[in-house]
């Protein structure tokens, strides 16, 4: 295949892992704990500051917790900072004196594990109050950020499993000539720099939740070489630098050992040079021992940048994750190796070469099954985490076609059974007639040519008889293997093709919050709910299409939790002072349990609306409705979501 044939294919694979890896986007893997103020809470008086404990450690900047007044004025009296020296508590301390009012806090942070969070609260001192703070409700990521990272993230995946894979491949396996695979060697290493450059410009952009205009933003740039995921994009590409200078030095060598002086002949090899069993060279150790650091060094650098480096059992997460990635590799990119050895050497590829990378395959996996049981357990902690949190479910679906995958290697495995059973030599042995040469050797006569047909008839009888059918069988030996070969190659095309699909598969797990994170913090939500009155404040736009007619009611629900609730509805005016309207309608549904419309039955108060006998059976994600009627014959309804705790 030649070079742009190489090119349009690769990046038809990275095309496919997009399209099936990166149409969803990325899940945040830390989430909030506890806040204190709690969320919708009513003070009696003002706090001196704002916390927030999070699910795993978190990084910050200056203005990572942002306290804005109901007048939208931020009221912080210093920087965010970590509280009291924990990684995963963040605290900013408030102005003195504030007034009655509901406040909103908005913030934004970067888990552990390199994903950006962000999110707003409110809390009130003294009663809750209209509010005129303006916070965005855009995502955490930019989606043209978010869709650029992820690019390179599966690239990433895919060059670094071409480029381990490809190498250990020659280095274990040893084909008689590592000539097809340099292309493929090179691809990797080139689009795993590219991939790695394009993740230390993007990270910054990534992680602000700003456009890709801000790429070569100076400061954001600077913060990305000061985090961790920029220390291991930093260290990576040195070990790419190290690995490019392996890699020639790895490949001048084997040409020259495949080289033949030009004092020898290759009309004078002997029949044992000849031999499939010939002898190959085997690489020496310190060749291998720098092939394994570098490979155990890039392997390292995404350990220290996802799920292993936050957590549990940080050290032997970060084990099990370094062994799982080499695992994947050797296995994925060896296939893809075997796959191009098959359909581009010139030279049949020997059985030994492939019963070698069978067993390499095999402990391979044995590698992958062991440590993904440790990792599933560690990212989900209990089995209602399997069904019940997204983490789990793209779990099940990975070890599927795990299965799949494992299927599609008995194959192969089969296969290369055969096959090495196939070319096994028939040693014959050499029959040499020693009286003919004793008594005529001299002789040039018709008696040296019977003595020499004789000869060769003693050869053939030993050999085994019906030597004159021999033409008639001549094909047999080089069509069996062959057959072999076409349905080893079609089975391991397989194993390539849903290895992809595992790959994919395994970079969106790695985008996904972990089971065990999402069950504590849903856990740490109602506990911290049962131990305080809160109280839930939601501020919905609404335009009935007339003159005048717009404006936002703001629908306060107290305690926001199972049994009876107070609800107050405020409409603020395109003024931003309070309006009245002739009727306001509030209804609650819970499509999941079939249940609803509630309808909350409010009353004019004077000046707002409002109920103190709402009640809620059960917990849940409720659909709120509001309907503002503005004139007798103008009205528009509005819904929206809310959490309602048990």
């Amino acid at each position: 295949m030649s070079a742009p044939r190489r090119a349009v294919a690769l990046v038809a694979l990275l095309g496919a892992l997009f399209v099936l890896g990166g149409a969803g986007p990325v899940s945040a893997h830390s989430a909030v704990r506890e806040t204190t103020p709690g969320e919708g809470t009513v003070l009696k008086s003002a706090p001196k500051q704002v916390t927030m404990t999070f699910t795993e450690s978190v990084g910050i900047t200056d203005d990572s917790l942002r306290v804005l007044s109901p007048e939208n004025r931020r009221v912080n009296a210093g920087d965010t900072e970590h509280a009291s020296g924990r990684s995963d508590s963040v605290r900013v301390p408030l102005d003195d004196g504030l007034a009655d009012g509901t406040y909103t806090v908005a913030w934004r942070v970067v888990s552990a594990d390199s994903h950006p969070i962000s999110g707003a609260f409110t809390f009130s001192i003294g009663k809750p109050s209209e509010t005129t703070a303006s916070v965005s409700a855009e995502p955490a990521v930019n989606p043209a950020s978010g869709a650029l990272y992820d690019i390179a993230r599966y690239a990433a995946y895919a060059a670094v499993a071409l480029l381990i894979g490809a190498a250990t491949f020659v280095l274990v396996c040893r084909p008689d000539s590592a000539e097809p695979l340099r292309g493929l060697v090179r691809a990797g290493w080139w689009v795993l720099v590219v991939s790695t450059a394009a993740l230390l410009l993007i990270r910054g952009p990534y992680e602000r939740g700003t456009g890709p205009s801000t790429l070569l933003d100076p400061e954001l740039i600077e913060n990305t070489l000061t985090s961790r995921p920029g220390w291991a994009l930093l260290a990576r590409l040195a070990l790419l630098a190290g690995a490019a200078v392996f890699l020639v030095r790895l490949g001048r060598g084997a040409a020259a050992e495949t080289e033949i002086p030009e004092t020898e002949s290759p009309e004078k090899e002997s029949p044992e040079k000849e031999s499939p069993e010939k002898e190959q060279v085997r690489p020496k150790p310190v060749v291998v021992a720098v092939g394994g650091v570098l490979a155990v060094g890039l392997a390292v650098t995404w350990a220290a940048a996802e799920h292993a480096s936050a957590g549990i059992q940080v050290p032997l997460a970060m084990t099990s994750s370094v062994l799982h990635l080499l695992a994947m590799a050797v296995w994925l990119g060896g296939l893809a190796a075997l796959l191009t050895t098959l359909h581009r050497s010139e030279a049949l590829l020997p059985a030994a070469s492939v019963a070698r990378f069978s067993r390499l395959a095999f402990a391979s996996v044995a590698v992958l099954v062991l440590t993904g049981v440790y990792q599933s357990w560690r990212g989900l902690g209990s089995w209602d985490a399997v069904f019940d949190t997204s983490y789990g479910r793209i779990l099940v679906a990975k070890v599927c076609a795990v299965v799949l995958l494992l299927a599609a290697a008995g194959f192969s495995r089969r296969w290369t059974g055969r096959l090495t059973v196939a070319e096994e030599p028939l040693r014959v042995p050499v029959l040499e007639t020693v009286g003919a040469r004793a008594g005529g050797g001299a002789d040039s006569g018709p008696g040296a040519g019977s003595s020499s047909g004789d000869t060769g008839e003693s050869a053939s009888a030993a050999a085994g008889d019906g030597s004159e059918e021999k033409p008639e069988n001549e094909s047999e030996p080089t069509s069996a293997p062959g057959a072999r070969r076409g349905a080893l190659r079609r089975s391991v095309l397989a194993e390539v093709v849903v290895g992809v699909v595992v790959l994919v598969i395994t970079t969106v797990l790695t985008g996904t919050q972990p089971g065990r994170a999402e069950i504590e913090t849903a856990a740490a939500e109602e506990t911290a709910a049962a131990g305080q009155r809160t109280a839930s404040t939601t501020l919905i736009p609404f335009d009935v299409g007339t003159p005048g007619g717009h404006g936002k009611v703001q629908i306060v629900l107290e305690p926001g939790r199972v049994g009876e609730n107070t609800v107050e509805a405020v409409i603020i005016g395109p003024d931003g002072g309070i309006a009245t309207v002739p009727e306001i309608r509030l209804s609650f549904t819970l499509a999941s349990q079939k249940i609803g419309p509630i309808d909350a039955g409010l009353t004019n108060k004077g000046g707002y609306w409002g109920t103190s006998s709402l009640n809620l059976p059960i917990p849940g994600t409720w659909t709120m409705k509001v309907t503002v009627r503005t004139s007798d014959i103008d009205q528009v309804s509005e819904t929206r979501r809310v959490k309602i705790l048990r």
